[in-house]
């Protein structure tokens, strides 16, 4: 399916969503996810933090954030800075999201787990951002388990048209899905 046409095709599925449904979308997919293994070991975990039309991570990161070490990403030119969550530096950047400030930017190599928005996901990994390719860029340097999280509907069955620079997801988790991505050797 066409990234293009898979983006319109989402928004109008935000559209429909309440206040109730963001709630409970975000609790049940981040619930999910912090059962797995893969959570469960990471110590350094790169999370966005959300736009209103993305799966919450306020009380994720509220719930999480004495325990593990959070880093949020900051828009810096057409890549993405990495520094550590304190909820006192956020400021609104780059896409009116709030980022971190400061001059400690983190090395990639640090992170062992990054949990990535999309506007889509298929079974097998792919995923369809907003087309600015800050994830993509910052992902193909990244060896760290990398977790697609979305609502039910974000979950494309259809299969998403990937093109090369796009890099694919270990694990997607939506409110009813749990999929590990098989890589091909």
């Amino acid at each position: 399916m066409k990234k293009d046409e898979i983006r319109r095709a989402i928004r109008a599925c935000k559209t429909l969503l309440n206040d109730n449904d963001r709630a409970l979308g975000a609790s049940t997919v981040f619930d999910m996810l912090e059962r797995t293994g893969a959570f469960v070991m990471a110590e350094h975990v790169l999370l966005y933090h959300s736009l209103p039309d993305e799966l919450s991570t306020r009380r994720f990161l509220d719930k999480w954030a004495g325990r593990k070490s959070f880093y949020l990403p900051r828009v810096n030119g057409v890549n993405l800075d990495i520094l550590p969550y304190d909820r006192s530096t956020l400021r609104y950047g780059a896409f009116h999201i709030e980022e971190p400030q400061g001059a400690d930017v983190t090395p990639l190599d640090v992170i062992d787990m990054v949990i990535v928005p999309g506007v889509a996901f298929d079974r097998q990994g792919n995923r369809v951002g907003r087309g600015k390719g800050y994830y993509d860029r910052l992902l193909r340097e990244c060896r760290a388990t990398k977790v697609g999280v979305g609502y039910d509907f974000q979950l494309v069955e259809e299969g998403i048209d990937a093109e090369e620079h796009d890099v694919t997801m270990d694990i997607v988790i939506t409110q009813s899905n749990y999929i590990i991505v098989k890589k091909k050797r």
